[in-house]
């Protein structure tokens, strides 16, 4: 296989922290040719870590895309940014990996499936949840039976972001602070979550979420708490609280309850999934946590040398992007709100209502 001249636009924590030690375990896959960031500074700090000449630095990503070394481009900016960077980069005929979430609002991300087939390039969404082994194998847990048939979850979310604000950490960035887009931690956070249950679960039928505001910038609610039906018939209640902190332990995490027993994540990192099951019989499996970076670069360099297909494209993180301003719209119109089915108020008949296997609500 051939190995992909990446160029970079976008040179800060998410570069450092979660692609670059992904890169560097697949040295012999990627090579970084160029990195462009809006303060040239900042680009240049981290090309002398990587030992990359200053000539191909850049704080102007057009001028970084006339390259002809460039096969892929990695895109990580703040989020407000992603759609009109993309679409500069498609136009310029360059396959890319685009950071989560795709778009900052509902127009962007309609305009975002578009590019791909309009500039015939091949695009990955960077959603990491969806190459993280944990969700890969309670996916595989779910799907096999052996908890019978998954019945309803919970899924708790609790970090405490302001706590967060004056470290070195991704709440101190002044875009996530202030935020230019509607949604705040919600879009760029909880998209996360259900980005993972979507791909344990499926489809999502409908929504129903509740909102306590709140007149900080970083979140327009203190917690959102969402009831979601899947099309398949699981049921379940996800809480988001940006501004707190679980004190029990172990947390709530997340919980699959099925006819034969339980599923059991305490958080992301923890590295065992713990699954029982009704008979008394319990067993932990292991995985490596964190590992969704490495994968999704694998996963980009195999499709771009024609062995894989992408898994995360724009299709799959549309409906992602989707749920999250589903439910903010569920908060603020206070009623269900229809994900990946059409609402059936709107577009299904009385009669048609009364033949479908699913009872809708009906307005």
């Amino acid at each position: 296989m051939n190995t992909i001249r990446l160029g970079i636009i976008g040179t800060g924590m998410a570069l450092e922290r979660l692609h670059y030690p992904a890169l560097q375990e697949l040295s012999d896959k990627y090579q970084i040719v160029a990195l462009c960031n809006r303060t040239l500074k900042d680009a240049e700090e981290f090309a002398k870590k990587i030992n990359l000449d200053l000539s191909n630095v850049y704080d102007d990503y057009n001028k970084m895309l006339t390259r002809d070394d460039i096969d892929a481009v990695d895109i990580l900016v703040p989020i407000e940014s992603n759609y009109i960077i993309s679409e500069a980069v498609a136009k310029a005929g360059i396959d890319f990996i685009c950071e989560k979430p795709m778009a900052s609002n509902m127009d962007d991300a309609k305009r975002y499936l578009e590019l791909s087939k309009k500039y015939n390039v091949k695009i990955m969404i960077a959603e990491n949840y969806r190459y993280n082994e944990e969700n890969n194998k309670i996916r595989d847990i779910v799907n096999s039976g052996t908890i019978g048939d998954a019945v309803y979850f919970l899924r708790n979310n609790i970090a405490c972001f302001p706590s967060e604000m004056t470290k070195d950490t991704y709440a101190a960035k002044e875009w996530r602070q202030h935020p230019k887009y509607f949604g705040g931690t919600f879009l760029d956070a909880a998209l996360h979550d259900f980005a993972g249950l979507r791909h344990i679960f499926g489809a999502v039928e409908c929504v129903q979420a509740f909102g306590k505001p709140q007149k900080e910038d970083f979140n327009p609610y203190l917690s959102v708490n969402t009831n979601i039906l899947f099309k398949s018939g699981v049921i379940g209640q996800y809480t988001y609280y940006p501004s707190g902190i679980e004190t029990q332990k172990p947390p709530v995490g997340l919980r699959i309850f099925g006819t034969k027993g339980e599923i059991y994540l305490e958080d992301k990192t923890c590295g065992i999934i713990n699954v029982s099951h009704h008979d008394g019989k319990s067993e932990q499996i292991e995985y490596a946590p964190e590992r969704g970076y490495y994968n999704e670069l694998l996963n980009f360099y195999k499709a771009l040398n024609g062995t894989e297909e992408i898994s995360v494209t724009p299709y799959m993180e549309y409906g992602d992007v989707k749920m999250v301003f589903d439910i903010l719209e569920s908060i603020s119109k206070r009623k269900i709100t229809y994900v990946d089915v059409p609402n059936p108020a709107i577009d299904i008949s009385p009669t048609e209502l009364e033949n479908q296997s699913t009872q809708y609500y009906y307005q």
